[in-house]
């Protein structure tokens, strides 16, 4: 690997680092910002929600925008549109203030400062045959901002005030804006310009009529559907089973541990072995973790090895599951077809998100969405069973007659 290569990859990495933190820390203000609206848990769900829905739905775009323009300069505009949403955010007054800085606005950034770019970034600039690795790697460090921002955070907000911690966490992700001068680049660099030739379009069209393709996708959208209601509503989850104050923000930070470790091993497993078996595995060991976590007798013990356990499930389908869309397609338009699987990445969120806060307002608990989440997981553990992992094949152009 160049030197180069290292660089991109630890500036790469920061950015996934303060923007996931920052994204994965959001449920600890959840209670603090309805109190002081005076609003059900609902409503700021619904930011969170909308937040995750219109991250998917923008991601395919932005990532097209990343392989024809350039990586560094969707990078620099979504770090600075990050750092005025949370600025609206902190100076709030109002219901629809809440919706368009912490749904629209930071929704609308995470497309250019998280997974689909990023990763493409990694991917185009380190050797392919540890690609999956240097995924994996990239993204432990990226959400190991959970080990560092949640109890941050949950710290701040219980001295400071909710207001002023995300005035610091605004600080923070403004350093992201310098960092995309290293990420500059595009698709045409490197290995990718010399696979072939074939249009966005082209790849697009070959890309929905690859069923593996589609099982990916769908399997996406569970994994959205289980880590975003966990990250959104397990803070509240937790104050309403009577836990310590700070076990909210302990319990994701905890997560963020060993979510950096099981990241990585899938990672360095990915190149080694089947992926889409390793992904089966993790969907399908992640429905038992929570089928045991609901069956035992709540403690701080049973939230602490909970969050031990599906941390290290967490998200290591991310480097498996772009790893895949790249072995199978190639590198040229990895930041779009990687974004359209991630789009339905974040339709599960916002389900999850958005349904788990009607559901909590309306009965008081979260029994129907856990049940969801158990039966989801065992669900896409079966979709991964037939992917063929065979590179798809470039249809040859037939020359004129």
């Amino acid at each position: 690997m160049t030197r180069r290569g290292i660089i991109i990859f630890i500036c790469a990495s920061l950015v996934l680092l303060l923007s996931m933190g920052m994204r994965q820390s959001f449920g600890l203000f959840q209670t603090s910002i309805s109190q002081s609206f005076g609003i059900g848990i609902g409503v700021f769900s619904f930011s969170l929600a909308l937040q995750n829905l219109i991250w998917g739905l923008s991601q395919p775009f932005v990532g097209a925008i990343a392989d024809k323009f350039g990586s560094g300069r969707v990078i620099a505009v979504g770090g600075l549109c990050q750092f005025l949403g949370l600025l609206m955010l902190a100076n709030a007054s109002s219901i629809w203030e809440l919706h368009v800085s912490t749904g629209i606005i930071i929704g609308v950034a995470g497309a250019g400062t998280t997974w689909a770019v990023l990763l493409s970034v990694i991917a185009r600039n380190v050797p392919a045959q540890r690609r999956t690795f240097f995924l994996g790697l990239g993204g432990s460090i990226g959400t190991g901002g959970q080990i560092m921002l949640a109890p941050f955070n949950q710290f701040a907000i219980n001295e400071f005030g909710w207001v002023t911690a995300i005035i610091i966490v605004a600080a923070m992700i403004g350093l992201t804006v310098p960092l995309a001068y290293v990420l500059r680049g595009n698709s045409t660099d490197g290995d990718g310009a010399r696979e072939h030739t074939e249009s966005l379009l082209q790849a697009l069209d070959r890309a929905r009529h690859h069923s593996g393709y589609l099982f990916l996708t769908a399997g996406f959208f569970v994994c959205g559907f289980q880590v975003m209601f966990i990250m959104a509503h397990l803070p509240n989850y937790l104050r309403i089973m009577d836990m310590p104050e700070w076990l909210p923000g302990a319990a994701i930070s905890v997560i963020g541990v060993t979510n950096l470790i099981g990241t990585l091993v899938f990672g360095w497993l990915g190149d080694k072995y089947s992926k889409k078996y390793l992904l089966s595995f993790l969907y399908f060991m992640r429905s038992v973790a929570f089928a045991v976590f609901l069956m035992v007798p709540i403690s701080v013990a049973s939230v602490l090895v909970f969050c031990f356990v599906i941390g290290f499930l967490w998200l290591a389908t991310v480097p498996l599951t772009n790893a895949l869309v790249g072995h199978l397609f190639g590198l040229r338009y990895l930041a779009t077809l990687a974004g359209v699987v991630f789009a339905s990445h974040q339709l599960g969120s916002f389900a999850s998100i958005w349904i788990g806060g009607i559901l909590f307002d309306r009965t008081g608990n979260y029994d129907s969405i856990w049940m969801a989440v158990i039966v989801a997981g065992v669900v896409a553990a079966l979709l991964h069973m037939p992917i063929n992992e065979e590179p798809a094949k470039i249809p040859v152009p037939q020359p004129a007659q």
